[in-house]
């Protein structure tokens, strides 16, 4: 089993810059497929992005391609998740997840393990 634990979540203005961070624990980081997901209020949960195992392979929604940038550490047991050009529209809690599937994982129902979320606003 792994625990997940966001930070770094907080208050940006539109057109700023935001890093959150998902430590984990328990068994091996590395051999897990990572992601970030985020849900809005009244929204379903839906994927951002996503890292294979060995970080080589990364996969984005499109609606943050060229603006996010997801990474990991594997010796730091981290992901990590950068957003710049933010808008009011990636308002959401931001969650991090692991999945037991191998490469680029951006299905929800594949993750096994899920952070407690951490909450990003963005300000007009």
């Amino acid at each position: 089993q792994v625990q997940l634990v966001e930070s770094g979540g907080g208050l940006v203005q539109a057109g700023g810059s935001l890093s959150v961070s998902c430590a984990a624990s328990g068994r091996t980081f590395s051999g897990y497929a990572m992601g970030w997901f985020r849900q809005a209020p009244g929204k379903e949960r839906e994927f951002v992005a996503a890292i294979s195992q060995s970080g080589g392979s990364t996969c984005y929604v499109d609606s943050v391609k060229g603006r996010f940038t997801i990474s990991r550490d594997n010796a730091k047991n981290t992901l990590y998740l950068q957003m710049n050009s933010l808008k009011p529209e990636d308002t959401a809690v931001y969650y991090c997840a692991g999945s037991r599937v191998w490469g680029c994982v951006s299905y929800i129902r594949q993750y096994d393990y899920w952070g407690q979320g951490t909450q990003v606003t963005v300000s007009s």
